[in-house]
């Protein structure tokens, strides 16, 4: 058999962090919805979904302004942990933002690749 393309998904993986323009965000946090999308050959089979969600999370730790900036800083730690990625794509989502709209979620959506 040929794999033309593989992929490993992670969906929904939850964060509580702290980025956000306004003050407040950095004081009381929000929570965070990242799903990634990882281009990869997946019959080497290096990899596991534990691993890359540990180092997402790591990422969203440390409290950013905003969310392309926390987008791009996962990208790099991803694409340099873990050299089997050919392509990402990534979405993040702030549950509830502050914006005065009835709204679940605002967000960005990054793909890359080597």
């Amino acid at each position: 058999m040929k794999i033309n393309n593989s992929y490993i998904l992670l969906k929904d993986i939850c964060c509580f962090a702290y980025h956000g323009v306004a003050p407040q965000e950095n004081i009381i946090g929000n929570e965070y919805i990242i799903n990634l999308k990882l281009k990869v050959d997946i019959s080497q089979a290096i990899q596991t979904d534990d691993v890359v969600d540990t180092a997402v999370k790591a990422e969203m730790s440390i409290p950013s302004k905003l969310l392309e900036h926390v987008c791009g800083r996962i990208a790099k730690r991803l694409l340099a942990e873990f050299p089997a990625i050919e392509e990402i794509e990534l979405r993040l989502s702030k549950r509830n933002p502050p914006m005065g709209a009835d709204i679940d979620s605002a967000g960005v959506e990054l793909h890359c690749s080597r």
